[in-house]
């Protein structure tokens, strides 16, 4: 069947997983909006109708954590193509990182940033603000409707952006007006673990060393420290990618709604551990590191049977082949995801590990409760409309024999087959993706922060 961009959709027979609950119905979207869901919707509405004969009807992941390299860093991604992917993934709605080139650091950026999204981006978007030594009178009086959130590099990285001055880091947890977001790692020690295996090894560090110079040492103390601000000045914290059996102390086990220090957990480090880098080397390198087998299967536990672990986001970042093939001080950190979210996800779910209701809190409800995203995240009446249908992988089609649109043309999951595939999804009450087909006229909308 051949599908057109209508306003208006009929999904049938659906099993919706939503709110902790599994029931069957069908959802009528009307002008961007759920408009009615019921078992058995009936009567003369001109729609397209979609069948899905039973499989799982969830709300689309929004991602708290993005890289998509626009502007400035072109040859590795930008918001068309990579926004384009996530919808593949099951990816609804996204927020962008400050990290580009300009940097998020001033309103005129943050503005550059929206105007090509709104002319480019196929799922919904949001933009989080950037943090340096010298833009702290910006920070304290932006709009915190204007922005998902305020980010903050407490460890290596590049540019202006690292902010490890205690004055500067005491005012910015004093007066952030909005949620803060942190990359936690403690540099100093980096430093050191860095010079001491290259006394060893010379420039040709081997990849699986990187877990070991940005260890759990070099984690826990950083959000340690992170914490005991936010503990200190009530800040709304949100601790992003945590990699560690040991970090998993510092967050309560208290619903969402009952804390203001939260955690994000990132796909890559619920599905790798350090045995990976012997066949994926620097194509699985990031910040903060993959970690052992141990922390891999502790972050799942947290995931699946606590709440410490809030939000599983991607920190999709996309490098070149021929980049991450470079020896190690010279390989950037960073891996590109969107496109095998949810069903690298689905993983977890297929070997029992993660229930799908808690995979569905995690991506959407949670997501949308803590960033106060206003009617998304939820599959209710009025709701804007951002569903995925995930459906078996029956063929069996292994990741390296589909094609991938992410525009570095890799991935990590090359020698997987992934036991789900995502065969609908739609972004404010379009199609983007149906039965193997972009829709390039699908636009998304800006979320609307509701604080």
């Amino acid at each position: 069947m051949s599908f057109k961009n209508s306003p208006n959709l009929i999904i049938r027979n659906a099993n919706i997983v939503n709110e902790g609950k599994q029931y069957y119905s069908d959802v009528l979207i009307r002008h961007g909006r759920i408009e009615k869901i019921h078992p058995n919707i009936t009567g003369a509405y001109p729609a397209k109708n979609i069948e899905a004969e039973g499989s799982w009807l969830i709300p689309g992941m929004i991602d708290d954590q993005v890289h998509f390299r626009d502007p400035g860093a072109a040859h590795k991604g930008n918001i068309a193509s990579e926004s384009m992917a996530a919808t593949i993934g099951g990816i609804t709605s996204y927020m962008d990182m400050p990290n580009t080139n300009p940097a998020t650091l001033t309103l005129e950026a943050l503005t550059q940033k929206k105007q090509i999204a709104k002319q480019h981006s196929r799922a919904n978007y949001a933009f989080h603000f950037g943090v340096s030594a010298h833009n702290l009178d910006i920070i304290e009086q932006l709009d915190p409707k204007s922005i998902s959130g305020v980010k903050v590099f407490m460890g290596a990285s590049t540019g202006d952006m690292l902010v490890d001055d205690p004055k500067v880091l005491e005012r910015l947890f004093a007066n952030v007006p909005t949620v803060l977001l942190t990359h936690c790692e403690f540099t100093p020690a980096i430093k050191a673990e860095e010079n001491f295996y290259f006394q060893k090894y010379g420039e040709n560090i081997p990849a699986e060393i990187h877990a070991q110079i940005r260890n759990k040492h070099v984690c826990f103390e950083s959000s340690k420290l992170a914490v005991s601000l936010a503990e200190k000045y009530a800040t709304q914290l949100h601790v992003l990618h945590i990699t560690t059996a040991k970090e998993l102390c510092l967050f309560k086990n208290l619903p969402l709604n009952r804390k203001h220090i939260t955690a994000e957990v990132c796909i890559h480090h619920l599905s790798f551990d350090d045995a990976d880098y012997a066949t994926l080397g620097h194509l699985i390198k990031c910040n903060p590191a993959i970690k052992t087998q141990q922390d891999k299967d502790a972050l799942i536990n947290a995931l699946a049977n606590s709440n410490r672990l809030d939000i599983i986001g991607t920190d999709h970042a996309p490098h070149t082949w021929d980049e991450k093939h470079q020896s190690y001080f010279y390989a950037p950190s960073g891996l590109p995801l969107v496109q095998h979210a949810l069903p690298a996800l689905m993983e977890l779910v297929a070997t029992g590990n993660l229930s799908i209701e808690t995979l569905v809190q995690k991506t959407a409800h949670q997501v949308a409760d803590l960033f106060r995203i206003k009617d998304r995240g939820y599959i209710r009446e009025g709701y804007w409309a951002d569903l995925v249908i995930l459906k078996e992988n029956q063929q069996h089609i292994a990741v390296k024999d589909q094609k991938n649109y992410m525009k570095c043309n890799w991935t990590p999951f090359i020698h997987k087959t992934l036991a789900y595939e995502v065969s609908t999804t739609i972004v404010s009450g379009q199609l983007a993706w149906h039965q193997q087909q972009l829709f390039l006229n699908c636009q998304g909308q800006q979320l609307e922060i509701d604080r």
